[in-house]
């Protein structure tokens, strides 16, 4: 079995874990043995990996997404975990997204005006740029999937 087939078959059954492998059977509508065959190591179960489905369910329902993680890490992307969970209700719409957006551009704008005043930015002004950047880019995937729903 490849390196790459390996990591994500640990991620896989460090997923069906988190879960619980009764409510993984429910969340999946698959069998205990089917869902053991997707992080097997064994030679004859080499090829077979969890349906991408399995794994939207299994991580929704999980404390942490194990599998996303582990495409990301082997893409060389790093990614933030938001406990929040603010993709799961999206209110409002893009008129509101609009706004909400025009607001955080607003505060990072105020926060880049105070941090680059002395000319320097600090670390703890780089931490609050950051963060600032993050909600920023938060709003903006809220908007995306407010316009994705629009157009279906």
């Amino acid at each position: 079995m490849s390196k790459i087939g390996s990591y994500l078959k640990k991620h896989t059954e460090a997923l069906v874990k988190d879960v619980g492998i009764e409510p993984a059977c429910e969340l999946t509508g698959k069998s205990k043995a089917t869902l053991g065959r997707y992080y097997s190591d064994h030679e004859e179960h080499a090829d077979r990996f969890m349906p991408i489905d399995a794994v939207a369910a299994l991580e929704e329902a999980a404390n942490y997404p194990h599998v996303t993680s582990a495409l990301a890490e082997l893409k060389g992307i790093g990614l933030s975990f938001d406990g929040s969970r603010r993709n799961r209700e999206r209110e409002g719409g893009v008129n509101s997204d609009v706004i909400a957006l025009s607001q955080r551009f607003a505060m990072l704008m105020a926060e880049y005006q105070q941090s680059i005043e002395d000319g320097v930015i600090t670390v703890n002004e780089a931490k609050r740029l950051l963060r600032e950047t993050t909600q920023l880019q938060q709003v903006l995937i809220d908007m995306k999937i407010h316009l994705e729903e629009e157009t279906s």
